[in-house]
């Protein structure tokens, strides 16, 4: 028997499947990431294909049985398709970003209140230009490590305890976390961090103002975080939505 659940979601891809359907990747507020099937969603005739595009906010409404991976589509409707978004190729790159890390790296099947705020959140501010999208995808991807379990900690030496500062050249150890300029002198195979490299962490973590930074410097930063979730996720390829819109 199935249940009907009715609830927001965010569309993270879409795929052709038969002559007519879509197999649909979304985000939930009910039950987190899953895929259901749109049936004769690709007819010229079907109101629910139509709305149904990566990155829009949805009220859908689908029929759960647990034993199935694949859920069925009854009904959508749009709550938004962030128009300026896909009005910017910086905005559509970041934020197409966004929603692949999401479905690369989220849990089937398992509900995250605060991941599917944060997700709507960041869409938001990039659709209404409160920032430049570098940088706000910086914020969310800092954010989403924590939810992911690899929170990284800025302020403490890895190594020693003591206070990590911007002012001096500190060291980055993909295993742990960041450390404080006189270990990272005294040990070595660590990754050197520039003082305005990690004063950009800093500000994105603290939700200070980034205005000072350049974009470029973002490119590095998402390296960094890159390379540090290669480590972590063995099965994690990069970004790939980042290089698609380079």
């Amino acid at each position: 028997m199935s249940d009907i659940i009715k609830t927001e979601a965010v569309v993270l891809s879409k795929i052709n499947y038969g002559d007519t359907s879509s197999i649909v990747s979304l985000y939930t507020e009910s039950d987190g990431k899953l895929s259901v099937i749109v049936k004769g969603g690709r007819s010229s005739k079907s109101k629910t294909g139509k709305i149904i595009d990566p990155l829009n906010h949805l009220q859908v409404i689908f029929y759960k049985k647990t034993s199935r991976e694949l859920q069925i589509l009854s009904d959508a409707n749009l709550i938004s398709h962030f128009v300026n978004i896909k009005e910017n190729l910086d905005a559509t790159k970041y934020s197409f970003a966004i929603i692949e890390l999401i479905k690369t790296l989220s849990p089937e099947n398992e509900s995250n209140n605060k991941l599917f705020n944060g997700l709507l959140k960041i869409l938001k501010m990039i659709d209404e230009k409160n920032e430049a999208p570098a940088f706000l995808f910086g914020r969310f991807l800092l954010f989403f490590l924590s939810e992911l379990g690899y929170e990284l900690s800025i302020n403490k030496c890895v190594i020693c305890g003591k206070n990590v500062t911007p002012d001096q050249t500190v060291g980055f150890d993909f295993q742990s976390g960041f450390i404080c300029s006189d270990c990272f002198v005294s040990h070595t195979g660590f990754e050197s961090i520039s003082p305005e490299l990690f004063e950009l962490i800093y500000c994105l973590k603290a939700n200070k103002s980034t205005k000072k930074f350049n974009v470029d410097l973002m490119d590095r930063f998402n390296l960094l975080l890159e390379r540090y979730l290669k480590f972590h996720v063995n099965d994690f390829k990069g970004i790939q939505s980042l290089q698609i819109y380079k």
